[in-house]
């Protein structure tokens, strides 16, 4: 049997897709479903057996998470970034890089990890940070606001980054700080900050109950501000140049992100078509005495659903397959490029899928406006994908510098 439909069969989806339209009406966390799929090792699905956990390859959860996104959207948008930062560690584990290890020993323990990258205002994402750090004994203090912090209510490690001021001054009343001379070669932090229960408060970590948003709202991607949290030295994951590098685990952030991105709004495309199917095999016209299914414009609306998912999906399951050969003899040689292709499934996936929606909801008649259909939801739910780095300027300006080079100075 496929490890897959084993981990998420019909039945499951079918109880977790029955509370979908309460939790997002409630604009509550997805409490119940969190404690389902934790109870069957879906957290620990990018977990490599010998580390404790299920097995699977990027391919595989990529797959999972389109399939439960099918039975709840912003679940599955929620608990992605936790398998997002598991996914570093995957990726570093076939490098041989043992910083693997820290995450996917702490994956395998039960730790729940969340996305504290996003900041307003930040268009370089990943390549450059708005927060500060500065030094401390042991580590850095860390000051500014992180946006977007899906599993809020729920981690229990939180991947951040922040910037070294140019003028840090290590070792002022703090011995064991970090040095100037470390911070002005690699400007950039990458590490954990740890909250020992999701219910315990931690020192300069504050969670701000502002998640009230159009769509995906059992997310409950609130905003985190940061106030002097430390992050310890033990904790650092890595640190970096600004702006584009091939670190690892940059690499493994980017990559994992846009494509178990790409899998959830392609989920949301594959149920968009289940329902509007469902609903136009079953209603019949008045007019014409035969279902909504044989009139030519339905069809030509739900085949052109039909083509634009099925592109993207074979895009995402190879895309998904290169990053599983890292390691190996049969490793893809994509070399700069990786970013642009990352970037540029990402984008086709959420681009399709927002059209894919608004196609069947053309075919799927004017009861699907009304609040409450499940069909209003997906549609409210897709249009986040617009937002998620890398967005749809940042994809086009990147591939634009790989074909055409940067935009003369003159």
């Amino acid at each position: 049997m496929d490890p897959v439909t084993e981990l998420l069969p019909d039945d499951l989806l079918a109880v977790i897709r029955a509370r979908a339209a309460d939790v997002d009406r409630e604009n509550r966390f997805f409490t119940e479903d969190f404690t389902l799929l934790r109870e069957i090792g879906y957290l620990r699905m990018l977990v490599p057996r010998e580390f404790g956990g299920l097995g699977f390859s990027l391919e595989q959860a990529a797959r999972a998470q389109r399939r439960l996104a099918t039975a709840a959207p912003a679940t599955a948008l929620g608990i992605n970034m936790h398998h997002v930062i598991v996914g570093i560690g995957y990726t570093l584990h076939l490098r041989g890089d043992e910083r693997a290890r820290q995450i996917l020993d702490a994956a395998a323990a039960g730790e729940v990890f969340a996305f504290g990258i996003s900041e307003a205002g930040n268009d370089s994402v990943l390549f450059d940070a708005t927060t500060r750090a500065e030094p401390t004994a042991g580590g850095w203090r860390l000051h500014g606001t992180k946006i977007f912090t899906s599993l809020s209510p729920r981690w229990t490690r939180l991947l951040v980054h922040a910037r070294v001021a140019e003028d840090a001054s290590a070792g002022t009343g703090d011995a064991g700080a970090p040095t100037t001379d470390d911070a002005a070669a690699a400007p950039l932090v990458f590490g954990f900050l740890t909250r020992p229960h999701h219910e315990h408060p931690v020192p300069g970590v504050q969670t701000l109950p502002d998640w009230d948003a159009l769509g995906m709202r059992a997310s409950q991607s609130c905003t985190t501000v940061l106030d002097g949290a430390v992050l310890r030295e033990t904790d650092v994951l890595t640190s970096t140049p600004a702006g584009p590098n091939p670190d690892p685990v940059v690499w493994g952030v980017f990559g994992c992100f846009e494509l178990l991105l790409a899998a959830v709004y392609t989920g949301i495309a594959d149920r968009a078509i289940e329902v509007a199917v469902g609903i136009t095999t079953s209603r019949r016209s008045l007019a014409k005495g035969a279902p909504y299914s044989d009139d030519p414009d339905i069809r030509r609306h739900i085949a052109r659903a039909g083509v634009l998912r099925d592109g993207v999906e074979l895009q995402l399951r190879q895309l998904c397959a290169d990053v599983d050969s890292l390691g190996s003899a049969r490793e893809a040689a994509h070399g700069a490029r990786w970013f642009i292709l990352f970037s540029g499934v990402k984008h086709r996936a959420t681009e399709a899928a927002r059209e894919v929606v608004d196609l069947v909801l053309r075919a799927s008649g004017g009861a699907q406006y009304r609040r409450g259909s499940e069909l209003e939801r997906l549609y409210r739910d897709v249009l986040a994908g617009m937002y998620h780095p890398s967005d749809a300027e940042s994809v086009h300006a990147a591939t634009a510098n790989s074909l055409l080079g940067p935009v003369s100075a003159g």
